[in-house]
C-alpha cells in the first residue's frame, strides 16, 4: 500500500533573492519600511505589529545593510538587503495562501531587482489540520520501518 502526504500542509514558505538591485534603494530604510508595512495589506495579512526595521553593521566591512521583520497573524515577513552586493533576501512564511507573483512583482518593482530567484516550499506537512489524515499517513510510515 502506498501512503501520501496529507494534502494540506501548514504552511507555504516563500523566499526571494533579489539580485542586481541599485544600491539606493537597498540602503533606503524607508524603503524596507513601506514593503514592510503595505505587504501584508497586499496580500491580505493581518499586521500584528508595526514593520521594525533598522541598519546592520558586521565585522567585516562589506558585511552590513538594512534588515527588517513584520510580524503578521499569518506567520512574518523579512527582508535583509546587502548594498555593497546588490543583493536582497526576502522571506514571507505564511499559514493563510497568498499570491506569490504579486508579492515577487511588488518587490521587483520597488527594490529594482534586476533578476531574482524565487523558492516555495511547504512547512509542516504533518501538522495536524486534519488529524485523522496526518494519524494514517504516520501509522502506514510506521509500518514500513
Amino acid at each position: 500500500m502506498v501512503q501520501t502526504r496529507p494534502q494540506q500542509a501548514f504552511g507555504l514558505h516563500l523566499t526571494l533573492d533579489g539580485y542586481d538591485c541599485p544600491k539606493e534603494r537597498l540602503i533606503n530604510l524607508d524603503l524596507v519600511y513601506r514593503f514592510l508595512d503595505t505587504c501584508p495589506d497586499l496580500i491580505y495579512m493581518t499586521k500584528i505589529m508595526p514593520p521594525y526595521a533598522f541598519k546592520y553593521q558586521g565585522k567585516v566591512a562589506d558585511d552590513w545593510g538594512l534588515s527588517g521583520f513584520v510580524l503578521i497573524a499569518e506567520s512574518h515577513i523579512s527582508v535583509h538587503t546587502f548594498p555593497d552586493r546588490n543583493y536582497l533576501s526576502l522571506d514571507i512564511f505564511s499559514c493563510k495562501k497568498f499570491d506569490i507573483e504579486e508579492t515577487i512583482s511588488y518587490a521587483v518593482d520597488l527594490f529594482g531587482i534586476g533578476r531574482h530567484e524565487k523558492n516555495t516550499f511547504d512547512r509542516g506537512l504533518e501538522f495536524p489540520r486534519d488529524q485523522e489524515a496526518v494519524t494514517e499517513f504516520l501509522e502506514g510510515q510506521r509500518k514500513e520501518l
